[in-house]
């Protein structure tokens, strides 16, 4: 009997941890933007990465253009790629495109925000305003949530390394 009850109050606690996880999608226009983070950065580092997903639930492509934030001089949204075993990593000059029906993940070593001349270091466990601007939709307010350093996803906290701007890349990689 003591079962059931533990059961249903695990119920109860995932479904509140799941609402709470849906309070923070941000909605705009035909997109829809989840699960925005970033990671720690030490005293003194000048550059930041921020990552997020975006769904294009519309019928028209939409493209991610730029951002701003109090935090940052600058925003641009950057592309990291291999190539031959050498990291790239350049400005998307012409934005995102999220094509209709898609969805495009900002992460790690792939697409991200890159923050310039970052004004103060990003601390685990805040939460980072910035604005995104789509070429539809619109200038976009999220929030992004400061993970620890090394982190590779939302909550997570592998130290490896791959793609952080915040000052200590796997250079083994390179």
């Amino acid at each position: 009997m003591k079962t059931l009850p533990r059961i249903l109050a695990l119920a109860a606690l995932a479904a509140v941890m799941s609402t709470s996880a849906r309070a923070e999608d941000v909605k705009a226009g035909d997109l829809v933007i989840t699960q925005a983070w970033t990671r720690a950065t030490p005293n003194g580092a000048k550059i930041g990465g921020g990552y997020l997903t975006i769904e294009n639930k519309g019928t028209t492509p939409d493209r991610l253009v730029s951002g701003s934030a109090d935090v940052a001089g600058k925003i641009e949204v950057h592309e990291m790629s291999m190539d031959n075993g050498v990291m790239k990593m350049r400005a998307l000059d012409k934005g995102l495109t999220i094509e209709p029906g898609k969805t495009v993940k900002l992460g790690p070593g792939g697409y991200h925000l890159m923050m310039f001349d970052l004004k103060n270091p990003l601390k685990q466990g805040d939460k980072v305003p910035v604005t995104l601007e789509f070429e539809k939709a619109g200038k976009v307010s999220v929030s992004l949530d400061v993970q620890a350093v090394g982190a590779q996803a939302p909550g997570g906290s592998d130290h490896s390394g791959h793609g952080d701007h915040s000052g200590h890349m796997d250079m083994k990689k390179m």
